[in-house]
């Protein structure tokens, strides 16, 4: 049975258009970052464009590359030598594409990180705030503690997540943003929210968490954005019929 395919151009014109990535003030390009062949049939789904993402994508015959975190970040060496070097030619010498979607696959209504984040634990949206609009505002199911959002999150991201401030505070209201978005706390705090969930924490963000009373769960920066590209993936499967395999590689972090 033959494979089917989509032309490169009108994978990256369709996913340019459906995520919006032209509105975005971003870090990185996003869209088609290195150009492979020009039918892709099988599409390996991850966060980041690491080594070893790539090389399960040698292996498993994939015609491009799908991934949240991708390359060329602002203020990065542009020498392509060592690490970068070594990444760069295995998709090269592959002919495989890569493309990477950043703030558009953080925001996007429905495949979006947060919005996915949303749909598994079942969290009512009901605004945005933010840069751009990317971090999200609403409703746990019920009000419930932010213990209990906590152990709900260790549930549904299979990780245990890290809770600073009161865990006995009810949730009422709640802000979120996938990824390393404690930058926003503040912001979230001033939204209202009885609670925030993100990807990372640092230093000082225990201290703010601590001093608003407001409880801060850091859920983990790749915990939080691996169901974005995953639900990415089953659109384009359902979209193209494409092989869209998702390889979940796990960090810590």
């Amino acid at each position: 049975m033959t494979m089917p395919t989509v032309r490169r151009d009108e994978l990256r014109d369709y996913l340019d258009g459906m995520l919006e990535a032209g509105s975005f003030r971003d870090y990185c390009p996003n869209g088609l970052q290195v150009e492979g062949r020009a039918d892709v049939g099988r599409v390996i789904c991850g966060v980041s464009a690491s080594q070893a993402l790539l090389d399960e994508a040698v292996r498993l015959g994939a015609d491009a590359v799908l991934v949240h975190h991708g390359w060329f970040w602002r203020g990065d060496d542009v020498r392509v030598t060592s690490i970068r070097k070594r990444r760069l030619a295995t998709l090269l010498v592959n002919d495989i594409s890569l493309f990477a979607y950043h703030l558009p696959l953080d925001a996007h209504p429905e495949v979006g990180n947060n919005a996915q984040l949303a749909c598994r634990l079942g969290w009512k949206v009901e605004g945005r705030f933010g840069d751009q609009d990317v971090g999200y505002v609403g409703q746990p199911e019920e009000p419930m503690t932010a213990a209990e959002i906590f152990t709900a999150l260790e549930r549904a991201l299979d990780r245990a997540p890290l809770l600073v401030g009161a865990g006995n505070r009810t949730v009422r209201r709640l802000a979120w943003c996938s990824g390393g978005a404690q930058n926003w706390f503040e912001q979230a705090i001033l939204t209202g929210a009885d609670c925030y969930v993100s990807g990372e924490i640092s230093e000082q963000t225990v201290h703010l968490a601590r001093e608003s009373g407001v409880p801060y769960i850091a859920a983990g920066h790749h915990a939080t954005e691996r169901h974005g590209v995953m639900a990415l993936g089953e659109h384009l499967h359902d979209r193209f019929g494409l092989d869209c395999r998702t390889v979940d590689l796990d960090n810590p972090v």
